[in-house]
């Protein structure tokens, strides 16, 4: 059971005022205007208020042993994490030189009358490099690669893969050098229309060649309908595009593969053509992270002595690798200094450092008398009168730079040739810093686990201590059947920003690999041995509302039908949903009932006249049959999918 910290003196103001209005009843009966008019009682009120301020101090010492006690075991307030995401810097015309996008590059969110923009800088270095179309190949699954160039220059339809094509034929685009992070321009011309593919979802996967093999390009648009019609297709190249060699011919290689098709998708009826052909770079894509730079920050000069401790002018610290890169003045030059986590394994030659991230304090190595009396030096000590400097850092994050994909059109570093920037996806990963109630209840935890995870809480509160960006975590005993015995299901559900309109798209929802691997790596080096460990996100079952209702007379249908979806919407969402508004519970059934209520809530709604439900798959969109309740397993959210709602009006 936990100590709870006495109230060293409960009484307030008014107590102390009726305590001494009692004591003069009993020492001067003859004293009988008690009213506030009184001066009398002004003085013992002006006694009263005083008292009261005395108390409150001291029922503060608690409190300050306590956070006393806390940083002498070591527990600090988590700093906070800022948000990152990716822009595409899109060129005002395509170049015949390599248009560098610089360290440090701000962009940020439109400002409005009520908030500033939310401001961002690109971590590393961008180089959108021009390219043009070289080669054009033509592979048939199981035949070798056929040069098709000379035809494409001739003018001649080439045909892109086997008459009756097959999954694994491709048609691969030779560059003239590789585009990596680029955003490239495809131009084809196609005289083949209505080859049985469905425009919106042809089964086809575009991929480049990196270090690593063949990796999937993202599709910004595809204006040739599956290569149906003659168009545009805009590709987002990954990263590792790199030049090689592909029958002979050197070049950046791309290509366009024939899929499998997936349960009731078209497929082509005859291979698409291509007449002409050409490629250019009109973009490039960069990570983005919600902080500013701090550059050159002349801190002071050294003391000579150990344990010196400076503070940045910004704070909090966040969103670089090393978080500050501090440099002192020596006779040899500005020498760097690293930043440790503690110096107990520093040297009394290693530049080490701390570095308190939330307040921003720098600490240099203390000297520690030992047991024998020797004097040991952990870090080195900066020598005395030389120039300190923050060289660059980086202070900002929080929640504030969670903005919704789309947002990020401004540039705010002027660079030649970018005529707009924007985010494709949502900036997430923002986390405000931890407050001092949250640290108090933290503690204890920390304190009984010491690294270890033994329960299911103690996985939960490890597993948010190693992802704090994540929105939720939850842990589970793990069905012998599913992961054999002795196991723990984590369950992550990512942090999503909604799109413009308060939708969540069910991809938000899935954690990235990355995310999976770090929390994997940080529990299992902390779990009991023997114990399995499974970590994923957990199963979402689509819920899809079919309502009637009746407006008011004279309500506009069209508001109360965006007014009901935006609250079911609302209310069946993993994140912010449920009756609390801090998502829905795990494995919670979602009942008719209960959104019958939400929607008698709608402002504009006279009369709910139906409501159904249906359980549906956010992957394939297919629903099933109407119900009035829907079960949810311990290890499943509801998601709200493609609800229907019909609104009856005045006919009048």
């Amino acid at each position: 059971m936990p100590l709870h910290s006495p109230n060293l003196d409960d009484r307030r103001f008014q107590q102390f005022v009726d305590d001494a209005k009692r004591f003069i009843q009993q020492r001067a009966p003859e004293w009988t205007d008690h009213n506030v008019s009184d001066p009398g009682v002004t003085l013992v009120e002006t006694v009263a208020h005083m008292a009261d301020q005395i108390v409150y101090r001291l029922n503060r010492v608690p409190e300050k042993n306590h956070l006393a006690f806390l940083d002498l075991v070591g527990i600090t307030l988590f700093p906070p994490t800022a948000a990152r995401t990716d822009v595409t810097f899109w060129l005002s015309a395509p170049r015949e030189e390599t248009v560098p996008v610089p360290v440090g590059t701000e962009v940020t969110t439109l400002r409005t009358e009520r908030e500033d923009g939310v401001v961002f800088a690109t971590e590393r270095a961008l180089d959108i490099v021009p390219c043009g179309l070289d080669r054009l190949v033509a592979q048939h699954r199981g035949e070798a690669a056929a040069d098709r160039s000379a035809d494409l220059a001739e003018g001649n339809d080439v045909t892109c893969f086997s008459p009756s094509p097959r999954p694994g034929d491709s048609m691969l685009f030779g560059l003239t050098a590789a585009v990596p992070h680029g955003v490239l321009a495809l131009e084809l011309d196609s005289r083949v229309d209505g080859v049985g593919v469905d425009p919106r979802q042809p089964p086809l996967l575009w991929e480049a060649w990196t270090a690593d093999g063949w990796q999937s390009c993202e599709v910004h648009r595809d204006g040739t309908g599956g290569l149906n019609r003659p168009g545009e297709v805009l590709l987002h190249v990954p990263g590792g595009h790199i030049l090689s060699r592909n029958g002979g011919h050197e070049g950046g290689w791309l290509r366009c593969r024939v899929t499998e098709p997936l349960a009731g998708q078209p497929f082509y009826t005859t291979s698409p053509t291509v007449r002409s052909a050409a490629a250019c770079t009109v973009g490039g894509t960069t990570r983005v992270v919600h902080a500013e730079t701090v550059s050159d920050e002349a801190l002071g000069e050294a003391t000579g002595l150990p344990g010196q401790r400076l503070r940045l002018a910004h704070a909090p610290v966040v969103g670089d690798d090393p978080p500050v890169l501090l440099q002192t003045a020596e006779h040899d030059g500005w020498q760097d200094w690293r930043v440790v986590p503690h110096f107990a394994e520093s040297g009394p030659h290693d530049r080490h450092i701390t570095l308190d991230a939330t307040t921003g304090d720098i600490a240099f190595g203390p000297a520690v008398r030992e047991a024998d009396g020797s004097l040991r030096q952990y870090g080195l000590v900066a020598p005395k009168g030389a120039v300190i400097r923050a060289r660059r850092y980086r202070t900002g994050g929080g929640r504030y730079g969670n903005v919704a994909r789309g947002a990020i059109r401004v540039l705010r570093t002027s660079i030649p040739y970018i005529s707009e920037v924007v985010n494709r996806e949502a900036a997430r990963g923002g986390v405000d810093g931890e407050t001092v109630e949250e640290a108090k209840l933290r503690a204890p935890i920390t304190l009984r686990a010491q690294e270890r995870a033994v329960t299911l809480r103690d996985y939960e509160e490890l597993a948010r201590r190693a992802a704090p960006e994540t929105a939720r975590i939850t842990c589970l005993e793990s069905r012998p059947d599913d992961h054999g015995a002795y196991a723990v299901r984590v369950l992550v559900v990512p942090q999503a920003v909604p799109d413009p309109g308060g939708r969540l798209r069910f991809e938000q929802l899935v954690p990235d690999d990355a995310l999976l691997r770090r929390i994997t790596r940080h529990l299992d080096e902390r779990r009991l041995i023997g114990t399995r460990l499974a970590v994923g996100p957990p199963y979402y079952q689509g819920v899809t509302v079919v309502a009637t209702v009746h407006a008011f007379r004279g309500v506009e249908t069209d508001r109360v039908r965006r007014a009901a979806h935006d609250a079911l919407y609302r209310h069946l969402d993993p994140l912010t949903g449920g009756t609390d508004g801090r998502g829905w519970p795990f494995g919670r059934p979602v009942q008719a009932g209960e959104v019958f209520a939400v929607l008698q809530r709608v402002p504009g709604v006279e009369l709910v006249d139906e409501v159904v439900l249906h359980p549906a798959d956010p992957l394939t969109g297919k629903r099933g049959e109407p119900t009035d309740r829907i079960d949810l397993e311990p290890s499943a959210l509801a998601f709200s999918f493609d609800h229907r709602v019909r609104v009856i009006g005045d006919a009048a």
